[in-house]
């Protein structure tokens, strides 16, 4: 006697809701069906043609089952497939909207620089200021960068008309076109030095609400579709506009005043309005605020659970580390900046198109290293990919002391010519080093925190080039570098370039790779798409074999 495998009084319980509706399927079956599995006389004639009958019955009981299952799933495929040729149909439409109002947003950020060249000959040669002022007023005008979390978590937590980015944007702007358009139309404002700082001031506090609401914008898209390396785009667009800018400006101020090019500057800012008034957030696919936020919850009450996740994200190691790291080694560097500017147009006397080209190269050289990192040096290792930078960087600060020392001019090399290929490496290679931590920051960014985050890792930026900047003003003072005496000049250089190494030996803070980036629910693999088959059909056979057992046993 053949004992049956399975138990008729501890029946299996079959816990998973699609075995249960296949169990229901199943017993939808005709009778007929059923009953035709097995029967008793099989056990005492095994080679009756009953058994082959039995035989084909169950095998096309099973097949019918698995045809079932194989039907369903060509159905759910289809379904799936339609939801995600319907969700690239629209992510494209929001690419599209999004390349056009952040690509302009990150060009006119670089070109920026059209109206500062001006600004910066300006204070130098109308309003002959001492380097050190000079260099004092450039970061003092950048304090408002500082407060740049603030506007992250107001653009996080805030709803301005059902919309929290585009409309920071849009306020950013306006404010940027009042503060040049009135160095433009009013002289007096850019005559007196407290009416000139406060247009200053103005001016970065739009340019620094506008920055932290793009990079949000480009994070929350880039983690909603699933798009990684935006930041790199964004970098093109950036190193465009400064190209532009400085090819332009400096030829602009060998033929017109620093008003117009203030002028010209405003004009760029109201298109650039008029697109971000135009541009709607829902064309982005970005998430709309809940009618239970708007209802129950008060802006402090958001602004404060956005604190919270804010200290929550800063406080893990993969994103405090690599922040301390890159913070500390901008502030460490003492900048020279104003000092050398002063220098190039006093005693090299370098005019304006000199200036504006070597920054133009500065510029090919960002855009040639950012492409070159979306392409390639991604894959390298980061903590060698950064060490690496930081060398050259230090590297590069010596090249000021050759103009300085004019060891160019016996290698028969110009000064212009020197400076041109020369002279803008550093701020380059300074710039080019934060372009990996934002591609690891916006990785790492939990979701709802976007603005905070990137908007905090812009302010220490910020901070940090502030504070280097007054290293650099309180070295030159210390050495007595002024107009007209630039002897102690060399000395600086050679103390920015050991400071600049000092940050080697904390670079174990860097991680080694990029992390893989959370939240995407990758596909199925072969193997899991063929265990998750199998088992089906395997519990579809044992549950076959305990409905013919059972239909036995009531015979």
């Amino acid at each position: 006697m053949i004992y049956p495998v399975i138990s008729f009084k501890n029946p299996i319980i079959l816990t998973n809701p699609k075995i249960s509706r296949i169990q229901e399927r199943y017993t939808k079956l005709p009778n007929f069906q059923l009953r035709s599995t097995f029967r008793p006389s099989q056990y005492h004639n095994p080679n009756s043609n009953t058994v082959n009958k039995d035989i084909k019955s169950q095998t096309q009981l099973k097949n019918h089952f698995i045809v079932t299952n194989q039907d369903e799933v060509s159905v759910r495929k289809r379904k799936k497939r339609k939801e995600c040729e319907e969700s690239k149909g629209l992510s494209l439409e929001g690419f599209q909207e999004m390349l056009g109002l952040c690509g302009l947003g990150y060009w006119v950020q670089g070109f920026r620089c059209f109206p500062w060249l001006a600004l910066n000959f300006h204070m130098a040669h109308n309003l002959n200021l001492q380097p050190s002022t000079l260099q004092l007023i450039q970061n003092s005008g950048n304090l408002p960068m500082v407060a740049k979390p603030l506007y992250g978590i107001l653009s996080d937590a805030l709803y301005i008309g059902g919309a929290h980015r585009i409309p920071y944007i849009c306020i950013g702007v306006l404010l940027q076109v009042l503060s040049w358009g009135q160095l433009a139309l009013i002289p007096v404002a850019s005559q007196a030095l407290p009416t000139l700082m406060a247009c200053v001031l103005f001016s970065n506090l739009g340019a620094s609400i506008t920055e932290v609401t793009k990079d949000a914008l480009v994070t929350e898209f880039g983690q909603k579709h699933r798009i990684t390396g935006l930041q790199s785009y964004a970098y093109m667009a950036l190193a465009t506009g400064g190209i532009l800018g400085n090819l332009l400006g400096g030829y602009f101020l060998l033929k017109a005043a620093p008003g117009t090019m203030f002028l010209i500057f405003s004009v760029l800012l109201s298109l650039q309005l008029a697109i971000s008034l135009s541009a709607r957030e829902e064309c982005l696919g970005l998430a709309q605020p809940s009618d239970h936020i708007l209802t129950r919850q008060s802006i402090l009450e958001n602004i404060r659970k956005q604190l919270s996740d804010l200290m929550i994200a800063i406080s893990e190691d993969s994103i405090f580390r690599p922040l301390t790291w890159i913070v500390a080694s901008i502030a460490m560097v003492p900048v020279l900046s104003g000092s050398l500017f002063c220098y190039q147009t006093q005693c090299l006397h370098f005019d304006p198109r000199v200036i504006g080209m070597s920054r133009v190269i500065g510029q090919l050289m960002l855009l040639s290293l950012t492409v070159l990192y979306d392409r390639y040096w991604k894959q390298i290792p980061m903590r060698k990919l950064i060490g690496a930078v930081q060398v050259l960087y230090a590297s590069s600060l010596l090249l000021d002391l050759i103009l300085v020392r004019h060891i160019n001019l016996g290698m028969g090399i110009p000064n212009e010519v020197f400076a041109l290929c020369f002279s803008g490496l550093a701020e380059t290679l300074a710039q080019f080093k934060v372009l990996p931590f934002s591609v690891l920051l916006a990785t790492l960014c939990p979701r709802g925190c976007e603005g905070s985050l990137t908007s905090f890792l812009a302010s220490a930026l910020c901070l940090s080039s502030i504070i280097s900047g007054f290293w650099g003003v309180g070295l030159a003072a210390l050495l007595g570098i002024k107009s007209g005496d630039y002897s102690r000049l060399p000395v600086g250089i050679l103390i920015q370039f050991l400071a600049a190494l000092l940050p080697l030996g904390l670079i174990h803070q860097v991680p080694m790779s990029q992390p893989v980036e959370k939240g995407i629910k990758r596909g199925l693999s072969k193997r899991n798409r063929r265990n998750r088959r199998i088992g089906r059909v395997v519990v579809g056979s044992v549950f076959v074999y305990r409905r013919e057992r059972e239909s036995e046993a009531q015979k």
